[in-house]
């Protein structure tokens, strides 16, 4: 056997385009790319237009600048059926609207993997919280896994160690280092937060608004904090 497939989550950007005129995209990049750089180094994406109504969209040309500023269009999200079969003759992923089918996270889509780590088979050490569509994780995340609470608050009893991911539908509470990647309000929950003892996380995102590990003040790395949004900012506050 070559291969199998398995269901996992991919968490990915989702590029939502208000404007269809690739110069104008470009000039938008050109300033994101200034404000950060760490962020286009081959950053998958999924392009949304569903807030487009652009029946000849200049897909190519769109993905065109989005790749010369080293961003990697991977799927095209929403249009009209000549947008889904552009998406397909560039080699792209297609996903229907946003309103016809539930997103699983809120900018972010879940692809097939190839392989999804296990989780830790003991029962003590990864339980529901009853009633509540919530979980109890008790131990360490670790490199490469990932663990989610799809339709409540995830608690991690431990630490998330960098490669590592967690996913909530609610909050995010980790008795231990944020080392790795913390999604909270995946399905557009923007009361959702996120809440940990040590803050050293690569990425951090609530209801879609994130924050990568050069983006927070270096003065809360190390320290307990509480990550909210606030007018669609993504803060960062400490709980010392």
């Amino acid at each position: 056997m070559a291969f199998t497939f398995k269901g996992g989550m991919l968490p990915m950007t989702v590029m939502e385009l208000t404007s269809a005129d690739p110069e104008r995209i470009r000039e938008q990049l050109a300033g994101k790319l200034s404000q950060s750089p760490a962020f286009f180094q081959h950053t998958p994406v999924v392009l949304s237009v569903e807030r487009l109504d652009e029946p000849h969209l200049a897909l190519e040309r769109i993905c065109a600048v989005c790749r010369s500023h080293k961003l990697l269009p991977v799927a095209v999200r929403g249009g009209t059926d000549p947008v889904k079969q552009s998406s397909w003759a560039l080699g792209l992923g297609w996903f229907p609207p946003q309103e016809a089918a539930r997103p699983r996270t809120l900018e972010s889509v879940s692809v097939p993997e190839d392989e999804a780590p296990p989780e830790p088979a003991a029962v003590e050490e990864d339980q529901p919280l009853p009633g509540t569509g919530g979980r109890i994780f008790r131990g360490t995340v670790r490199s490469g896994q990932q663990i989610t609470a799809p339709d409540g608050d995830l608690v991690v009893v431990g630490a998330v160690n960098a490669g590592a991911e967690v996913l909530a539908g609610g909050s995010i509470h980790v008795y231990g280092a944020l080392r790795g990647r913390a999604l909270a309000g995946i399905h557009g929950n923007a009361r959702a937060g996120i809440f940990c003892r040590e803050l050293r996380a690569e990425l951090l995102s609530v209801a879609g608004n994130y924050k990568r590990l050069e983006d927070i003040d270096p003065r809360l790395l190390g320290t307990p904090v509480q990550v909210r949004l606030d007018d669609d900012q993504l803060g960062i506050t400490s709980l010392a």
